[in-house]
């Protein structure tokens, strides 16, 4: 129910004003967004890669409507990749991409051809780019485009959610030599024809996807902060003998630093996810509709480090 809500008040602009204007929420969005332009996206990634992280940097904005939109987006991705090379930040900093900025939902054929420009603009800058995820109806053109994608940039990444009931199949699928795979739990309002509802089911499920992608000869991307998660990570790579420079953690902009810290700390490569952008309000609702329990969580972190 409170998931429900919570999607429900992310489509609400009157809710949008009301958060937007409130006193707390510049506190949160300074914690979970790096800012509003390529300078905050800069600096933030700067800070990561001293403290010994990878960044994917993610310019918030989707489902777009006119071809003039996904335009203005493909064209800050060039901008901001321009900008990570000239500061010497690649290879550490990628770029993370939603394909429905990118024109998705007006024609295939234009999201393919913006996100074929900011895969080579990221091959010249010596980086990848990975595609988002989004909800279910997107899922078979999203991996069409991956695939296509990956004739000329293979090194361009996938992510699956472990809360649809085909991602263990899909996992299969991708978990061959050279191909990146995000694996996260998932933030959309799916049904249950299509994907699990109860959290129990969704953990099982990233388990099961998590050895399917351990056992494989890709490269395996762990997106959670869930700490039984993490450590079953851990045991996983030593029962499948990984290095670790054979897989990555990954986590969120302000989420768990420390945790971030410690995995890097013993040896794992953990990138963090950068959001930035003035679309901060449909980011932040995702997060916390993913786990209803983020809302507690995101109000711990703004008071703890850990």
């Amino acid at each position: 129910m409170l998931r429900t809500v919570i999607l429900a008040a992310s489509r609400s602009s009157r809710v949008e004003r009301l958060v937007a204007t409130a006193p707390f929420t510049r506190d949160v969005v300074r914690r979970f967004v790096a800012g509003e332009g390529t300078d905050d996206a800069l600096r933030a990634t700067r800070e990561l890669v001293a403290d010994g992280l990878a960044v994917t940097l993610d310019n918030l904005g989707e489902d777009v409507v006119t071809a003039e939109q996904a335009t203005a987006t493909r064209d800050e991705y060039l901008s901001l990749l321009g900008a990570l090379h000239a500061a010497g930040l690649t290879p550490a900093a990628e770029v993370s991409v939603k394909l429905s900025a990118l024109g998705q939902m007006i024609d295939e054929k234009l999201a393919y051809d913006n996100a074929r420009a900011i895969c080579q603009a990221a091959d010249a800058a010596g980086t990848t780019v990975t595609l988002d995820m989004e909800d279910h109806t997107t899922t078979d053109s999203t991996l069409d485009i991956l695939t296509k994608l990956r004739k000329d940039h293979p090194g361009t990444g996938a992510v699956l959610q472990a809360y649809l009931r085909r991602t263990e199949s899909d996992c299969r699928e991708l978990a061959y030599a050279g191909s990146r795979v995000r694996l996260c739990k998932g933030a959309y309002r799916e049904p249950e024809s299509v994907a699990y509802q109860a959290d129990r089911d969704v953990d099982r499920s990233y388990v099961r996807c998590l050895n399917v992608l351990m056992s494989g000869d890709g490269y395996p991307m762990l997106a959670t902060h869930d700490p039984r998660l993490i450590a079953i990570g851990e045991d996983r790579a030593r029962w499948f003998d990984r290095g670790p420079d054979r897989f990555e953690f990954q986590m969120l902009y302000g989420i768990r630093p420390e945790e971030q810290a410690r995995l890097a700390a013993e040896g794992y490569t953990v990138r963090t996810y950068v959001p930035y952008g003035d679309d901060w309000y449909g980011y932040l609702m995702r997060r916390l509709a993913e786990r209803p329990a983020n809302l507690a969580f995101f109000g711990r972190a703004l008071a703890s480090k850990k």
